[in-house]
């Protein structure tokens, strides 16, 4: 049994904005924080969070409580699975009451003392040194920063031993794996940057290769502690300065970050090898600081500037895109002593809406009619996703570019309409739009979705399937992605929600089939016996 005293502590030493913030979206109002709420559908925020008095309440459904409530309702978890969640978010040691400690199974120590084992081995590694060397790295920003060097498997393998580091912990925490062959380190003769999470625990590395050995750059893999979707490099060291300067520039690259704040851009945080995602914003809200998206001039880099730049302003973020020309990035402009010049371009970011207009307009011949009338249907769609006023201000500016008459741009979607469809989702079905809100977000499991389901599965929306399998950008896709109401599953629990949408969906086909007097007895009974052997191997989960 979790000590009671323990409990208080825990209640102590967590802040409830934080904890709701990893779950949902907050935005600040007055002394308090608001949302829609996530346990009723709505599109009014009326879920309210006191950082004073450290409770939650919805005036809309009438739930309440502390954190711990707050995460026992969110995860439906019981009283003391829930202590034990919030203690893992929060790194904090529970103690208990009975013999049998229930300690966390992974000892995350393990990780902090390879990182030493790696910044020891820095020293003595002269080829990697002197590439940190040539990349402009100063002696104060490899200690800031931690920056070490991985050695040989066997090397890393022998000091797990010889130190006596738990073996399974090492490989729960990404740091070995096992193979046909046995036990191997998973970072390789590689330079070595750690990476922390918002609370400043170490939870996985990167790392870079200087000997072509294999990819240029590797992550640690997905862990119970390391979830790239979430974290932003760097943001550790940057967050104080986040906060005091109210700004945060999103870069590409561990050198980006290291060089730049070398030159005093402190504010600099890094992706790690993956694309701005929804995962990020609850951290990105924090302070609600200004979004600089400084992102590479190559077609990769400005694909992934449109798609942060849409998501941040459909999520009303302010900010704004920087461009760097292709084969330049931040880390060279410090290294060559171009700080002025930095200095000139963050502060002059291109704002997300006219980015996202040249964007859309770029892939359009303007010289030609048609291609002139498809670019304003386009950019017509696209300004009725955004609010009334942005609207207004942002017509003249679509018509210069296309240099035709302002009258003529026209909203294919007002926002009344907007809020009407809005509310409409919540009436509609909400486990087939969740499904469809999870492909939105995470293009990676569509495949899976695909070997089990079909768009005959999804009665009510099959429309939205079809944008969400061929990730098109449409005022209904924003829409959905905009309603809170309507809750996307975690890759963690999607099969488990996709077994419940199966297996309602077959119980409906045999309703159906069993009152249905127009089907041969024989062929009826057959296909009814078969319904029930799919429908218990989904219970059983033989299936998924």
């Amino acid at each position: 049994m979790i000590a009671k005293e323990s409990i208080e502590n825990l209640k102590n030493n967590v802040d409830i904005v934080d904890i709701i913030s990893q779950f949902i979206q907050l935005k600040k109002s007055g002394a308090n924080f608001k949302a829609c709420c996530p346990f009723h559908g709505e599109t009014t925020p009326s879920f309210v969070v006191s950082p004073a008095k450290q409770i939650f309440h919805c005036f809309g459904c009438g739930v309440g409580g502390d954190s711990i409530k707050f995460v026992m309702d969110y995860e439906k978890l019981t009283y003391p699975e829930a202590i034990e969640k919030l203690a893992s978010m929060a790194n904090f040691q529970l103690n208990y009451t009975d013999n049998i400690k229930q300690a966390p199974s992974i000892d995350t120590t393990v990780l902090e003392s390879i990182n030493n084992y790696y910044k020891k081995c820095l020293i003595d590694e002269t080829n990697s040194l002197e590439y940190i060397k040539q990349r402009g790295i100063s002696d104060y920003s490899i200690e800031k920063f931690e920056i070490g060097y991985a050695p040989s498997s066997k090397d890393t393998i022998n000091y797990i031993n010889q130190n006596f580091l738990n073996i399974a912990d090492a490989k729960d925490l990404g740091v070995l794996s096992a193979g046909e062959n046995g036990l191997y380190a998973r970072f390789i003769e590689r330079i070595t940057f750690p990476i922390y999470s918002q609370n400043e625990k170490i939870v996985g590395f990167g790392g870079r290769t200087i000997t072509g050995h294999g990819a240029k750059y590797v992550n640690s893999p997905q862990t119970k502690l390391f979830n790239k979707s979430k974290l932003l490099y760097g943001y550790n060291l940057a967050k104080k300065s986040i906060m005091h300067k109210k700004e945060i520039i999103i870069t590409e690259g561990y050198l980006d970050v290291i060089m730049l704040h070398q030159a005093g851009f402190d504010n600099a945080v890094a992706t790690l090898g993956t694309a701005l995602t929804l995962e990020h914003l609850p951290l990105l809200k924090r302070g609600e600081p200004n979004v600089i998206v400084a992102y590479d001039g190559d077609n990769a880099g400005i694909n992934a500037a449109n798609k942060a730049a849409t998501m941040l302003l459909l999520n009303q973020f302010e900010g704004g895109v920087i461009i760097f020309d292709s084969g330049v990035d931040p880390a060279d402009m410090v290294k060559d002593g171009k700080i002025s010049e930095l200095n000139e371009i963050f502060e002059n970011p291109i704002p997300f809406a006219k980015f996202i207009i040249s964007y859309i307009i770029r892939e359009f011949d303007l010289n030609i009619p048609e291609m002139k009338q498809k670019a304003l249907g386009e950019l017509n769609s696209f300004l009725a996703s955004l609010n009334p006023i942005l609207q207004e201000e942002y017509k003249p500016y679509v018509a210069s570019k296309l240099n035709i008459s302002p009258a003529l741009i026209k909203t294919t979607l007002t926002k009344t309409q907007y809020r009407k469809y809005d509310v409409e989702l919540i009436n509609c079905d909400i486990a087939e739009l969740a499904l469809i809100k999870t492909i939105t977000q995470y293009p990676e499991v569509v495949n899976m979705i695909l070997d089990y389901c079909d768009r005959d599965m999804f009665q009510s929306h099959k429309t939205e399937f079809d944008m969400a399998i061929n990730n098109e950008d449409t005022p209904q896709m924003r829409a959905l992605l905009l309603n809170d109401s309507i809750k996307s599953y975690s890759k963690e629990e999607l099969k488990r929600q996709l077994q419940f949408f199966l297996i309602k969906f077959h119980e409906k086909k045999l309703s159906h089939l069993i009152n249905d007097k127009d089907i041969d007895y024989k062929e009826k009974s057959m296909t009814i016996r078969k319904i029930r052997e799919l429908i218990g191997e989904l219970k059983s989960g033989k299936i998924l």
